[in-house]
């Protein structure tokens, strides 16, 4: 360096000398052109040090790149971008006939310039002196060197830097590799940046899949994306494309006849609205990633995310439910939801949060799969689930069901009812559940305790309840809010035989350059998950819930829960308040659940019924999923016990007791044997015909053997007194709400 200053200077000196300039003079000259050299070179350093790297432009990476759902079978959802959607492609997966058009129409010298084409530079300035129509003079390299490196601004400082970065480019890469990533850069209109994402925004295809037609059409744009575009001013884009063909004659690519065979093709342009399906799974899946990847990551990284959801089934059930709803409307139900799920893999297959995402009416946008709502009766079968596995109960103990109230100190009497206000005396879980009755319901629930349901439901899959303090026994009618997720994964164990498995709406995500990022591979038939009840209790509650005479009393023995030629486990379930209806059925292999009602909570028409609202869209769904798949009946465990018992009492047949029987299973060792139903001399009423009520009925009193029986909470209850006389009404036993000890232990 001091070698090369010294040289410099030597020169200078020896040039000035021959000036014949005085030496003090001369000295201030070589300052002075030495300070100047400093700033001309420092100037360059900041100008070039600013510069941006054309070394990223083949790094896919660096740019902002679409992020893609994908169903299991690899069809788009939706894609997710900031400002620019942007999805790469390699030259080599384009039609040729893609890389001819814009090379035509861009560039026609592209492959014998070195970056800049004099003789185009040339026309375009000779246009804008005479006046003519405008017309760029730019090579494909410059264009791309402008939208991917540079600002749009328009300087001289810009120019230069252009300058510098195409004659960069052209040095670093192949012709091929311009095109490429002009191809994948260039803005064809809106937020479509590459011909990838251009070729889905005007014709829903891959670029691949392109048509000569559809390709001239498009590679036109990028000239003037919006005067061109065929959105908005189709015959400004027919008049493009008939250039792109002529000039693609011209550079004979293509024959005269082949250009006006194309130029008469009709074109079938996708909808300019949003392009998305299964909305509401999407942004379901959309906010999962950003809370996992983080905005950016999900915006402009160009994420490819394999979900779990199955497109036909998630379109079938769409049908099914704008179907059912379209009848609904006349009783006063205006929206629906509905989700599918395998509960061995816990991947979440069809997912409608509501009737219309797009509807403000209804506000669709609400995704009722996961927001809090009452489950009415659907939730019984973990109340008594909790009862069985803790054994207080089996299927074939006897509760009565008859008027009652619980009283709470410091709240009002809790007084529960059946749908139909009516009782029905002595009935079985097994009937008591599959018909849904309330009373037996919020007894087998004061027998658990809430504290313990409420322990048990989060272990089932619940996260809603939370402060046992907030509830009591209306909880087992749906007195606490669920979301259809929690129901989904707590009847999963159901279906799982015991087993819990975690929803799982995502089954791969990689980032743009294809490394795996999260993978979920379940092997198929293993359930994976934690162990939150038992085999055996799990198959009790779904042998109930599929028993078509269990709940022929109150539904039928023909209703639309049955699925012909399948075994399916199902439950409705409907609020007092008319505001929720509920259906949630499943089999080893899937698990549909409806709801209908209001996104305001306003009630349905008092004939909203569980086998009127939810329940046809539930079947509809159930039967599409289930088309092609074998469902065999149940698998008994070895360690269930099954025998006949006594139709009224549940208990076995002994010595004395004969009785009419039917066939029962049972938890190893629980079969009972003691009945609550024997006879007994009564003293009854010689009016009512039943124990006194109150001290008048006391004055007229005879005896007489009667048929009675007991549960945990009632004694002495006449089964055979017959019904009460007009203007008598059915005694109402008062309790207090506390432990009730064990009832098999009283048995």
């Amino acid at each position: 360096m001091s070698k090369a200053k010294n040289s410099f200077f030597r020169f200078f000196r020896s040039r000035l000398r021959k000036k014949n300039l005085p030496p003090l003079y001369s000295k201030k000259v070589l300052v002075l052109i030495t300070l100047s050299l400093v700033v001309i070179l420092s100037s360059l350093f900041v100008f070039l040090k600013d510069l941006p790297s054309p070394a990223k432009l083949n790094k896919p990476s660096s740019f902002p790149n679409s992020t893609k759902i994908l169903d299991r079978n690899g069809e788009l959802l939706y894609e997710i971008y900031d400002d620019q959607n942007r999805t790469p492609i390699t030259l080599s997966d384009l039609p040729e006939y893609v890389k001819l058009a814009t090379i035509s129409i861009e560039d026609q010298n592209f492959y014998r310039h070195h970056g800049f084409d004099t003789g185009g530079i040339l026309r375009a300035l000779y246009k804008t002196i005479t006046g003519q129509r405008l017309e760029g003079g730019s090579t494909i390299t410059q264009q791309l060197v402008k939208v991917a490196l540079l600002t749009p601004e328009r300087t001289v400082s810009r120019k230069i830097k252009e300058a510098i970065l195409t004659v960069v480019t052209e040095i670093l890469y192949s012709k091929n590799q311009i095109l490429e990533m002009y191809l994948n850069h260039i803005p064809y209109g809106g937020t479509a940046y590459g011909i990838e994402a251009a070729a889905h925004r005007f014709f829903d295809k891959d670029a691949k899949d392109l048509t000569l037609a559809e390709t001239t059409l498009l590679v036109g744009l990028p000239q003037a994306p919006s005067r061109y575009s065929p959105f908005t001013n189709p015959n400004s884009a027919k008049t493009r494309q008939t250039q792109v063909l002529d000039r693609m004659v011209e550079d004979k690519f293509i024959s005269r006849e082949v250009a006006l065979e194309t130029k008469n093709v009709s074109l079938n342009y996708r909808s300019p609205g949003v392009n998305i399906r299964a909305p509401h799974f999407v942004m379901y899946v959309r906010q999962i990633l950003e809370e996992t990847y983080g905005l950016q990551a999900v915006g402009s990284g160009g994420l490819r995310v394999t979900t779990s959801l199955d497109i036909s089934l998630q379109e079938a059930a769409q049908a099914s439910l704008s179907a059912e709803l379209s009848e609904l409307k006349r009783l006063k139900i205006s929206n629906g939801a509905a989700l599918a799920t395998n509960p061995q893999t816990g991947e979440i297959l069809a997912m409608i949060g509501s009737y219309d995402y797009f509807s403000t009416e209804i506000d669709g946008k609400v995704n009722v799969t996961t927001s809090l709502r009452q489950p009415g009766s659907s939730i019984k079968p973990l109340n008594y689930a909790l009862g069985l596995e803790t054994k207080l109960i089996t299927p074939s103990s006897m509760l009565l069901d008859t008027p009652i109230c619980f009283v709470v100190p410091g709240q009002t009497n809790y007084c529960p009812k059946n749908y139909d206000n009516s009782f029905r005396g002595p009935t079985q879980i097994r009937f008591a559940l599959g018909n849904s009755l309330n009373i037996p319901a919020v007894k087998v629930l004061a027998l658990n305790g809430v504290e313990n349901f409420i322990s048990f439901a989060q272990k089932m899959g619940i996260t809603s309840w939370t402060n046992p303090e907030n509830y009591g026994l209306s909880l087992t009618l749906g007195g606490g809010e669920v979301t259809m997720l929690d129901m989904a994964t707590a009847f999963g164990v159901f279906a799982n035989q015991g087993v819990k498995v975690s929803l799982h709406p995502i089954l791969k995500v990689t980032d743009i350059s294809g490394n795996i990022l999260e993978e979920y591979s379940p092997a198929d038939g293993i359930r994976q998950g934690d162990n939150v009840l038992s085999e055996e209790t799990s198959f009790l509650i779904s042998h109930i819930l599929s028993d078509n005479n269990a709940r022929s009393g109150a539904f039928g023995s023909n209703s639309i829960l049955n699925i012909p030629g399948k075994t399916v486990s199902v439950k409705t379930g409907t609020t007092n308040n008319l505001r929720d209806n509920w259906t949630i059925g499943y089999t080893p292999t899937l698990l549909v659940a409806a709801w209908v009602g209001n996104n305001d909570n306003s009630p349905m028409s008092y004939v909203a019924s569980g086998i009127t609202g939810a329940s046809p869209i539930w079947q509809k769904i159930m039967k599409y999923g289930l088309r092609d798949i074998n469902t065999p009946g149940l698998t008994k465990p070895d360690t269930i016990e099954g025998t006949s018992v006594c139709s009224d009492s549940g208990v076995l047949p002994g010595d004395g007791n004969a009785c009419p029987t039917r066939y029962e299973y049972f938890l190893p060792n629980t079969i009972p044997s003691v009945s609550t139903i024997s006879q007994r001399e009564l003293f009854v009423n010689k009016t009512t015909h039943h124990p006194p009520q109150n001290e008048i009925e006391f004055a007229d009193l005879e005896t007489k053997l009667q048929t009675v029986a007991s549960d945990p909470f009632v004694t002495d209850y006449c089964i055979d007194c017959g019904p009460y006389p007009e203007g008598y009404s059915e005694p109402l036993t008062t309790v207090p709400y506390s432990s009730f000890g064990n009832f098999l232990d009283e048995n």
